[in-house]
């Protein structure tokens, strides 16, 4: 008790903490720590809808020559850290690799398409998205990890008057991509209540039964949900902690405690890097660092958290009581108005750290996507087999070689404890 009451004390409350205070590098002052009313939002959310469209084929560059050296792209999320530490303590190095510092980007669309155009060769993505590039743009790309588990939470204005999934009707509600478990999770909650979930302009006059769903990229969630231009949010932290502690924000519902032990980011490799025997020492020295980085996370969450933060190595742009709190607490006492924590048995984090992508997983997020409110011409799902998806888009091989030989990673309480490791039924509950 006394030790939950630590842990409450140091992440929990200090709302008011001078060293929360934001000051953000200038690549967020236009929206981060700065306000936004209404008529700048909707201006900002225009041309977000626009920004947010996937890029189509013609932005895809074909590989000139192979470059071994590792380029990460990554969004400033947790999502990104196990890549982050995998350069940082030198774990490429120590595996013969070289590597660069990972470069920032500010939303997905413009990493999707400095990935497609060969910037880099190495970045975290939505799982859905590399399903949408591999079967709707036919550009070449392998899944071969996830990054981690969980991570991601629901967030509503604690003014919203929401409680309850129920209460979502006439709201406005953002995601970061809709091809996104945030945006599938979300909806399947909403559905589950009696809540219809629409894609309309935000002016548009909504029925008791609906909520609009929009795009915003991470940085602008905070914000607008601060300026009650939006009335919640699901996103992958720290932003959700972000929006705690700075935009009047609640946790609604973790979606680690939905669907237990989920991926959300996944590792992504260009197709001939992960499939040409000349490159095939590479990919695994370059998985082996990965995981190693992801036990180190497990095992080190503060002090990494510190590293992250921008009291540290200034990979990701906030202070490092947010980082903890994202990576540290996940209290189900703290947490009970609403009840955001559903299944402690679960023993589940905030977010964890485990790679292997399960073939299960793959194979609900196909199905899900299916059933979910999507922008554009989706039509590309219709006949796309989750098995197949499971078989053609995820590379297993370099991912197993490097856990078989980091037998830690089974401690990761989403991996089956009897039986195959590598093989689970999914858990959801709404």
């Amino acid at each position: 008790m006394n030790e939950q009451k630590q842990l409450i004390d140091k992440y929990g409350d200090g709302i008011n903490d001078p060293d929360l205070v934001l000051e953000y590098d200038p690549l967020f002052k236009n929206v981060l720590g700065s306000g936004v009313d209404r008529r700048d939002f909707l201006k900002m959310g225009s041309l977000a809808a626009m920004s947010s469209l996937i890029p189509s084929a013609a932005t895809f560059a074909q590989e000139k020559k192979w470059d071994p050296v590792v380029r990460i792209g990554y969004i400033p999320i947790t999502d990104a850290a196990a890549l982050l530490v995998a350069h940082e303590l030198g774990y490429f190095k120590k595996e013969g690799i070289d590597s660069v510092r990972p470069t920032l980007i500010r939303g997905w669309s413009p990493l999707v398409e400095a990935f497609a155009s060969h910037r880099f060769n190495l970045t975290h993505m939505l799982i859905p998205i590399p399903i949408w590039m591999r079967y709707n743009n036919k550009y070449p790309l392998k899944i071969t990890a996830w990054d981690h588990t969980n991570g991601s939470a629901i967030i509503v204005h604690k003014d919203s008057g929401i409680n309850t999934p129920k209460d979502f009707g006439g709201k406005q509600f953002a995601v970061p991509y809709w091809y996104s478990i945030h945006n599938i999770v979300s909806q399947k909650i909403m559905k589950e209540a009696g809540i219809k979930p629409v894609i309309r302009p935000q002016t548009a006059k909504l029925a008791p039964d609906e909520c609009n769903f929009l795009v915003l990229n991470p940085p602008e969630m905070p914000p607008a949900l601060a300026a009650k231009s939006i009335d919640g949010y699901c996103v992958a932290e720290p932003f959700n902690a972000l929006g705690e502690i700075k935009a009047g924000g609640k946790v609604l519902r973790f979606t680690g405690d939905v669907w237990k032990g989920h991926p959300c980011c996944v590792v992504v490799m260009h197709e001939a890097d992960a499939m040409d025997p000349d490159r095939a020492a590479w990919a695994q020295g370059v998985h082996n660092a990965i995981i190693a980085a992801q036990i180190h996370l497990g095992e080190n969450r503060e002090e990494m958290a510190h590293m992250l933060s921008r009291n540290g190595k200034k990979y990701l742009p906030f202070p490092k009581k947010v980082i903890e709190r994202a990576m540290l607490f996940y209290d189900p006492a703290y947490y009970s108005n609403p009840v955001a924590i559903k299944h402690p048995e679960w023993g589940m984090n905030r977010i964890n750290f485990q790679s292997w992508p399960y073939r299960s997983a793959t194979e609900l997020v196909v199905s899900d996507l299916k059933n979910t409110v999507l922008t554009g011409d989706a039509s590309f799902l219709d006949g796309l087999s989750p098995e197949h998806v499971a078989d053609d888009l995820v590379n297993y091989k370099y991912v197993k070689n490097a856990l078989e030989a980091n037998p830690k990673w089974k401690n990761d309480p989403s991996v089956p404890k009897t039986g195959d490791p590598y093989s689970r039924v999914e858990v959801v509950k709404l």
